[in-house]
């Protein structure tokens, strides 16, 4: 076997090249292993390339830009919270101690419970979510079929008739809805899985179907999760009824994104909430509380009524309209330093549209 080194940056985005012979009947495999992981490698520089930042070492009057935040969701979540994700940092550290749980109780994509168990913000994360089909995912991670689904997600050939077919069916086990869930979460536009939502068209760059499906970012993330799966718990049920089963528990903390009450409609299947009694009870917990509101009179009355504070965060959506959100907490003295810099980060939450998330 001969050997040599050369370099091809025309062809290769990685540098160097080596030159290697091998049998003819083992090239195109050998060829096709070499663009994947050269695809990977590109994307993983970008996602990890910034070091993990703590309230500790983040200077709150500097603008970072949202894209060096690690994503960890195989899920591209129509209001997702990574914007958020420096704020609540700064929340759990300003605490007297490291909770033992934080408790999301609306997860979704659970950017805000990913980060806290991957940094390891509190001793453990429960993650709850009633939609089934998003259960399914963080089932099958979480509890066993990690790497069954990762395989799958790598092997698919995405092609308009698979996923119509894959889609028109019924999953007959609870690893292939989560498969179902993940395929359908990245091929209809905004990743939206209510009835009715569309598959994405010209998509971005005229990508199409691909626009969002990167088999190998989704795989990677999938088993980074269930590496630490002994951080996280799961919890298909009733959002209200989580925070329920931990509102005595001290050293239990919540962070709180329930569906908001003007798009929750069009974004999921599981909307209807009651915000009355969501308040009641979060006034009862004895642990701390952070939640996320869309900005409305409504919610405004019902935080003043039950004797929570509140603040506006300016942000843009993801039509780069300004607007504002609504954190809502018992006490958010906290914020006081870091606000300025959480309004920053989230002007520039557009960023994350470039990004395969």
């Amino acid at each position: 076997m001969a050997r040599s080194s050369t370099t091809f940056s025309n062809k290769w985005r990685n540098g160097r090249t080596s030159v290697i012979r091998i049998p003819a009947v083992l090239s195109e495999k050998v060829i096709s292993y070499a663009i994947a992981l050269d695809r990977l490698e590109d994307y993983s520089q970008k996602e990890t390339q910034a070091t993990y930042r703590t309230a500790e070492n983040t200077p709150l009057d500097t603008p970072i830009n949202v894209a060096s935040i690690p994503q960890r969701s195989p899920f591209r979540y129509p209001g997702g919270k990574t914007w958020l994700v420096p704020c609540v940092r700064t929340w759990l550290s300003k605490l007297p101690h490291k909770p033992n749980v934080l408790v999301e109780p609306f997860a979704g994509g659970g950017i805000i419970g990913l980060t806290v168990g991957f940094e390891e913000l509190a001793k453990h994360v429960v993650l709850g979510e009633k939609d089934d089909q998003v259960a399914s995912v963080w089932s099958a991670v979480l509890y066993g079929q990690a790497e069954w689904l990762a395989n799958s997600i790598e092997n698919f050939k995405l092609t308009q008739q698979n996923v119509l077919s894959v889609l028109g069916r019924q999953p007959l086990t609870q690893r292939e809805k989560a498969f179902s869930t993940i395929l359908r979460n990245r091929v209809q536009r905004g990743g939206i899985m209510a009835p009715g939502a569309g598959l994405v068209k010209g998509g971005e760059n005229g990508r199409g179907l691909r626009s969002r499906w990167y088999p190998e970012t989704l795989s990677r993330r999938i088993r980074e999760i269930a590496k630490h799966r002994d951080r996280f718990s799961f919890s298909h049920r009733d959002g209200l009824e989580l925070i329920e089963a931990y509102m005595d528990d001290e050293e239990a903390v919540f962070f709180v994104d329930p569906p908001y009450t003007k798009a929750a409609r069009r974004l999921y299947p599981h909307w209807q909430i009651d915000h009355r009694k969501l308040f009641g009870l979060l006034r009862e917990v004895k642990g701390e509380v952070l939640l996320t509101y869309d900005h409305t009179v409504e919610i405004e009355q019902l935080a003043t009524e039950f004797g929570f504070e509140t603040r506006a965060v300016t942000m843009k959506n993801t039509h780069h309209a300004r607007m504002t959100e609504l954190l809502v907490g018992k006490d958010l003295r906290w914020l006081t330093s870091a606000i300025a810099f959480c309004e920053s980060t989230s002007r520039t939450r557009q960023a994350l549209q470039a990004l395969p998330l």
